[in-house]
């Protein structure tokens, strides 16, 4: 492998980081797809299946928490929980990043961290309110009147968080590389050390979980 910075490659995503957001990503698209056709009349009636299309989505809703579990107790819990505690930490650099300034980031920036926490708590509260619109149609006595509302108004946030971060990964000249750390694994040395160069430092001292 050449060693020259502009072709070598750094590891920043393992396995068991990338199953977990596959995992999450091709559950959201589903559900996305059969929550807006239960939604939205006109395409409900234009599939013309709405019982199956709610099985879809319940039955989805219970393979996705059921993927994420087998993903976090047969994957690496300790890569895991460092990339949490990472996420969580917010120094100098990240309030000034921002505040657009000039600032170091390490392996993930301020605007990264901010969306990785913000898509965790939708994740539960989608979970929980989608929880009580299933079972209060069993029991009424679990039936919360605003649940509804509140889901769908967490489906209209994440939908334009997903155009956001379609739009950053696939299109955007600049940070459109980052796609290879979360499909191959990695990115290259040159292009971490100009958007993550704290990040590239930490490795080079060793001071990372890896």
């Amino acid at each position: 492998m050449a060693t020259t910075p502009s072709v070598r490659r750094l590891s920043r995503f393992s396995r068991t980081e990338r199953a977990l957001h596959w995992v999450h990503a091709s559950a959201f698209l589903m559900l996305l797809a059969s929550g807006l056709c239960l939604y939205l009349p006109s395409l409900a009636e234009l599939i013309g299946r709405r019982p199956l299309l709610k099985d879809i989505h319940v039955y989805t809703a219970l393979a996705w928490l059921v993927a994420l579990a087998i993903v976090l107790l047969a994957g690496d819990r300790r890569r895991l929980v460092a990339t949490a505690r990472e996420i969580d930490r917010f120094d100098g650099d990240d309030l000034a990043w921002l505040k657009r300034q000039r600032a170091a980031q390490g392996r993930f920036n301020a605007g990264q961290k901010i969306n990785a926490i913000i898509t965790a708590a939708l994740a539960v509260l989608f979970a929980v309110t989608g929880f009580f619109l299933w079972y209060g149609e069993r029991n009424h006595a679990f039936r919360l009147q605003n649940a509804l509302i509140v889901h769908d108004w967490l489906m209209y946030i994440s939908f334009f968080l997903l155009l956001g971060h379609l739009y950053l990964s696939l299109i955007h000249p600049s940070t459109r590389h980052s796609l290879s750390a979360i499909t191959r694994g990695w990115v290259r040395e040159d292009w971490a050390l100009r958007h993550h160069p704290k990040w590239v430092e930490q490795l080079r001292q060793g001071d990372v979980v890896r």
